[in-house]
C-alpha cells in the first residue's frame, strides 16, 4: 500500500527544470540590468564631458577674439586632468584649427568641425566625439571639438558585470538550495497526506479508505479466480460509555491498546483495519482462513478477555464479531459489509462478546431495524406517540393510588407498538432523550389536567431509561418540564431500573439525592434482576421497590419465587420502603401478596393499561379495582 500517489521519480527532473528556468530568468534580468547600466554610464560620461566643454568654450572666447594661440593652447591643456579626454581642438569662425590638445600616445585624426549652433556628439564603440559652439554676444565665433575614450566606462561596466554575475550565481545557488528544501518539504507533505489518506492517526492501522481499496481489489481477484473471501467486522462492546464517562483521550488510548492486542494474535502478513469509531475489520483471502473464520474470531474474543491497561487502570472490554462470506452472502463490497454488520449486531443482541456468521434472517432483522430507526425520527416529528396508563391499586383498600405512564407508538402501518419494540433502538440512536422528555412532559400535563378536574389525587409514575438517567442535563430538563406544566413534584414518581442504579452506584446516589431534593418520589423498577448491594440500597434515597413481574408470575406455586418475594417485601419494609408488585393476574397472587403485607399492586387482574380517555373516565367514576 503506497503512502502517496504522486510520481516520486519525476521530482528530480522537475527540480532541474525549475533551476534552469530560474537561471534563464536571472540571466535575462542581468542582461537587462547591464544594458541599463551601460546606457547610464555613457549618459554620465557625456554629461561630464559636456560640462567641461562649456567651461572651456567660455574661457576660449577671449583667445579667439584676440587671436591668442598660446592662451588657447593653455586652456585646452586643462582638459588633461580628465583621463576620459584623448584630444581636443579649437576652430575659429572660418573652421580653421586655431589650437589643439592631444594626450601622449593618443593622436586622433580630427574630423572636420560640424558647423552648428547647438552642442552635439557622435558615439562609437571606442570613442565619443563632442562639438560645442563658442559664442560671444549670441554669435558663434568658433567651435570646440573633444574626443573622449570609453576605457573607464568599460572598466566600470566590467566591474558591474562581474558583480551582477556574482549576485546572479549566488542567487541561483541559494534558490537551488531553497528549491531543494521546498521539494523535500513537498515530498514529505505528499507522503504525510498519503499516510493520512490511508492510515488512522489514533491506532496507526489502515483506515476505512485503505480497507475499501484493498477489499475491492481482493474481491475482483476472487471473482476472477472463483475463490472465496471472508470479512470479519469487530465492534467493541460498551465503548461509548468509556468515552462519555472518562473522556475521548482515555478512549483513544484504549483504542491503541485494543489495536495492539488484536495485532498480537494475527500473522505478520494479516492486516486489521480501523473502519469506524470503535469498529475494526479484517479480510481473509486464503481458502484455509475462510474455513477457519470462527477460530480466528474466537482468537480475537479471547485476546480481549485479559484486562487492558490504560494510565495504570484496568479496563475489561468485550468485542462482538460478525462475518460474511463471498460469494455465499454477497457479490460486492456494500452487500458483504452490510451482511457482516448485521451479523455483528446480532452478536450484540445475543449478549455481546461473541461471534455470529451472517444469515438471511439477520438481514431481515437488520433491515427492519434500519427502517424502524428512520421511522422513529418521523414519529417524533409527526407526534405518533401516545401515553397509556397502568393503574396502581392499594392491595388492602383496592383504591386507585397511582398510574404508571407507558409509551405506545401508533405506527401508521404496523399498528400499536409497545416499548420493547422501539425503546432499545431509541437508546442506541440517542433519540431516547427526546422521547423520554416527551413522555415526562405529556404525563405531567395530563396529571395537571386531572388535578384541575378535581379527581382523586393519584401519583403518576414515569420510567427513566438508563441513557436518559445518565445524561448531564437530566435535572435541568426535569426542572424545566415541571415549571412549564406547573406540575406538583409531590405527585410525580420517577422509576429507575435496578441495573441502571448499580451501573455506577456512587454517582447514582448523588443524582438520586438531587432529584429527591426537588420533591419527587423515586422507585426502583424491576427489583430482583440487577443484584443490588444492600450497602448501596440503604444509601439510595428511594421510597418504593417494584418487584419484577418474573417473580410474581408463578407464585404461590413456585417455592423459589415465593422465597424471593417474601424476602424482598420483608427487606423493603425493614428499610421503611413501600413495595409494589407488578404483573398481578390472579386472585391467588393477590391473596398471597396481601398476606405478606405488600402495599401496592398493578396488573391485568385490576386493569389493563388504559389510554388517556379511558383513564380519565376511570378517575371520574371513582371506582375501586
Amino acid at each position: 500500500m503506497t503512502a502517496s500517489n504522486s510520481p516520486q521519480g519525476a521530482a528530480p527532473a522537475l527540480s532541474k527544470l525549475h533551476i534552469l528556468a530560474l537561471g534563464f530568468a536571472l540571466l535575462m534580468a542581468s542582461v537587462c540590468l547591464i544594458l541599463v547600466e551601460y546606457a547610464s554610464l555613457r549618459s554620465s560620461l557625456a554629461a561630464g564631458v559636456e560640462v567641461q566643454m562649456r567651461i572651456v568654450a567660455g574661457n576660449s572666447v577671449g583667445a579667439l577674439m584676440f587671436k591668442d594661440n598660446a592662451a588657447a593652447d593653455e586652456i585646452l591643456s586643462s582638459l588633461s586632468a580628465s583621463s576620459d579626454i584623448d584630444a581636443a581642438a579649437l576652430y575659429d569662425i572660418g573652421d580653421a584649427r586655431f589650437a589643439e590638445y592631444t594626450r601622449v600616445q593618443a593622436l586622433p585624426e580630427f574630423q572636420t568641425p560640424q558647423t552648428a549652433d547647438d552642442p552635439r556628439h557622435r558615439s562609437g564603440l571606442r570613442h565619443t566625439e563632442f562639438w560645442q559652439p563658442v559664442a560671444y554676444a549670441g554669435n558663434r565665433i568658433g567651435m570646440l571639438y573633444v574626443r573622449a575614450n570609453l576605457t573607464k566606462l568599460y572598466r566600470q561596466l566590467a566591474w558591474y558585470i562581474a558583480t551582477t554575475s556574482m549576485v546572479m550565481l549566488m542567487t541561483l545557488f541559494a534558490a537551488a538550495i531553497l528549491l531543494g528544501r521546498l521539494q523535500r518539504a513537498v515530498v514529505h507533505a505528499e507522503e504525510r497526506v498519503g499516510y493520512l489518506v490511508n492510515y488512522d492517526t489514533v491506532t496507526h492501522l489502515p483506515n476505512r479508505y485503505a480497507f475499501n481499496q484493498r477489499f475491492q481489489s481482493l474481491l475482483d481477484e476472487a471473482k476472477a479466480t472463483q475463490s472465496r473471501l471472508a470479512l470479519l467486522v469487530l465492534d467493541l462492546d460498551d465503548f461509548k460509555l468509556i468515552n462519555d464517562t472518562l473522556g475521548h483521550h482515555v478512549g483513544d488510548s484504549l483504542l491503541r491498546v485494543v489495536a495492539q492486542r488484536l495485532m498480537s494474535v494475527v500473522r505478520h502478513e494479516d492486516v486489521i483495519y480501523r473502519v469506524g469509531g470503535d469498529e475494526f475489520a479484517m479480510i481473509l483471502s486464503h481458502a484455509e482462513d475462510v474455513e477457519r473464520v470462527e477460530v480466528i474470531a474466537q482468537k480475537f474474543i479471547h485476546a480481549l478477555t485479559e484486562p487492558l491497561v490504560v494510565d495504570e487502570r484496568n479496563f475489561y472490554i468485550g468485542v462482538s464479531i460478525g462475518a460474511s462470506i463471498f460469494p455465499d452472502d454477497g457479490n460486492d463490497v456494500a452487500h458483504l459489509l452490510r451482511d457482516a454488520d448485521a451479523a455483528m449486531y446480532h452478536a450484540k443482541s445475543r449478549g455481546k462478546n461473541n461471534f455470529q456468521m451472517f444469515s438471511e434472517e439477520m438481514h431481515h432483522k437488520s433491515s427492519t431495524r434500519l427502517n424502524l430507526e428512520s421511522e422513529l425520527r418521523i414519529a417524533m416529528e409527526q407526534q405518533q406517540f401516545e401515553l397509556h396508563y397502568q393503574p396502581q391499586v392499594d392491595l388492602i383498600s383496592r383504591k386507585l393510588v397511582g398510574a404508571e405512564a407507558l409509551i405506545r407508538w401508533r405506527h401508521p402501518t404496523r399498528g400499536l407498538l409497545y416499548p420493547n419494540d422501539f425503546i432499545p433502538i431509541a437508546e442506541e440512536t440517542g433519540l431516547i432523550g427526546s422521547i423520554g422528555n416527551w413522555v415526562l412532559r405529556t404525563a405531567c400535563q395530563q396529571a395537571k389536567s386531572w388535578q384541575e378536574q378535581r379527581f382523586r389525587p393519584i401519583r403518576v409514575s414515569v420510567n427513566l431509561s438508563g441513557r436518559q438517567f445518565r445524561e448531564d442535563t437530566l435535572v435541568e430538563s426535569i426542572t424545566t418540564i415541571l415549571h412549564e406544566t406547573e406540575m406538583n413534584p409531590d405527585m410525580l414518581e420517577l422509576e429507575i431500573t435496578e441495573s441502571v442504579l448499580m451501573d455506577n452506584a456512587e454517582t447514582t446516589v448523588a443524582r438520586l439525592k438531587e432529584l429527591r431534593a426537588m420533591g419527587m418520589h423515586l422507585a426502583i423498577d424491576d427489583f430482583g434482576t440487577g443484584y443490588s448491594s444492600m450497602a448501596y440500597l440503604k444509601r439510595f434515597p428511594v421510597e418504593r421497590l417494584k418487584i419484577d413481574r418474573s417473580f410474581i408470575r408463578d407464585i404461590p406455586q413456585d417455592s423459589d419465587d415465593v422465597a424471593i418475594t417474601v424476602a424482598t417485601i420483608q427487606m423493603a419494609h425493614s428499610l421503611k420502603l413501600e413495595v409494589v408488585a407488578e404483573g398481578i393476574e390472579t386472585l391467588a397472587q393477590t391473596e398471597f401478596l396481601c398476606d405478606q403485607r405488600c402495599d401496592v399492586g398493578q396488573g391485568f387482574l385490576f386493569s389493563q393499561s388504559l389510554d388517556q380517555q379511558q383513564m380519565t373516565d376511570l378517575l371520574r367514576s371513582g371506582k375501586t379495582l
